[in-house]
């Protein structure tokens, strides 16, 4: 039997004698599970914890150093309103990339009853998970950090203590533009403070002494530069694997695309929620990703007590029964 290179990478399993289903619980019931998505990884907590933590120092920093004790009302309220608001979008961002539900595939429905729904035809085959227990949608993977197989997932992130798929690749983006666009703030900043000190007396251009000022400066420079960079290299790398229809995953395995791509603007609709708006902007809007599933799928879709109407919709729209091209 030959596979195609596209899918050398993951499991085929062709009847549901070879996917065990009896070896599979049936997941809990929806009304029984809770609504807030948290990883408990201990590294991971870390790192975020970390996170908010670098940006509360840039704002001390920021506040307390360069702009409560600066001559210049107007540059402080100014450059202290703008700073605050990003930080707090980019926080916001984070919060909501870390607590959103990235696109997990439900757990252990890959059972006999609902195999049976899928009505497979000679030659068609179906992907396993065989660590969660769950049917793989087609550019599903499985995290060993979340231990869920993600739809389209592009990365696990320990900073944001979460997997980045199609449900919160729109907060990540944010977090990340708005880290870089503080970090560059502040580096404007910096160099503007440490031109006004040159020129004036150092004990008068800060509340702290000036082995503490430069100290204090130096250090929020290098976080910044380092997180500027970090952070804008990320967002490019983001916003072109959501015009090019590629997560990070497929491009490190060099797939070939199965599925119909929605490349260019149409994917940073798809990604974003809707027609160009402020709301791409806001951290706090809710996400409608779903690709309106085809007309003959919809209607072909079998009612599951596993899974709900739309998720097989979903399930079936995305293609999960691929042709075997040999034997």
């Amino acid at each position: 039997m030959m596979i195609s290179p596209v899918h050398r990478f993951r499991d085929i399993e062709r009847t549901p004698e070879y996917l065990q289903p009896e070896k599979c619980v049936p997941p809990p019931s929806r009304a029984s599970l809770g609504t807030m998505w948290f990883i408990r990884d201990g590294c991971g907590i870390a790192c975020a914890v970390v996170t908010w933590m670098l940006v509360f120092y840039a704002d001390f920093v920021v506040l307390l150093v360069m702009l409560v004790p600066s001559r210049d009302y107007v540059y402080s309220v100014i450059n202290g309103t703008l700073f605050n608001t990003l930080a707090f979008l980019a926080l916001a961002s984070h919060f909501r990339a870390m607590l959103t539900d990235p696109g997990a595939v439900p757990k252990g429905n890959a059972t006999k009853e609902f195999i049976e729904s899928l009505q497979l035809k000679p030659g068609q085959v179906v992907y396993k998970c065989p660590k969660c227990c769950s049917i793989k949608p087609d550019r599903a993977h499985h995290c060993s950090v979340c231990k869920r197989c993600i739809r389209k997932m592009d990365h696990h992130c320990p900073w944001v203590n979460n997997c980045v798929g199609e449900n919160n690749q729109k907060y990540f983006v944010l977090f990340t533009m708005y880290i870089a666009l503080i970090s560059l703030h502040a580096l404007i900043m910096v160099g503007f403070h440490f031109l006004y000190c040159f020129e004036e007396d150092w004990t008068k251009c800060s509340s702290f002494s000036p082995p503490t000022t430069v100290i204090l400066l130096i250090l929020l420079c290098f976080e910044a530069l380092l997180f500027l960079i970090f952070t804008s290299v990320m967002f490019g790398t983001q916003v072109h694997s959501i015009c090019t229809d590629e997560t990070g995953i497929e491009r490190l395995k060099n797939q070939k695309p199965t599925w119909e791509k929605i490349s260019g603007w149409d994917g940073m609709k798809l990604a974003f929620g809707g027609a160009f708006s402020l709301g791409w902007f806001n951290p706090f809007s809710n996400l409608n990703c779903e690709s309106p599933a085809p007309a003959e799928a919809v209607a072909a879709a079998p009612a599951s007590e596993i899974m709900t109407q739309e998720e097989i919709e979903q399930f079936l729209a995305r293609e999960v029964a691929i042709q075997i091209l040999r034997e």
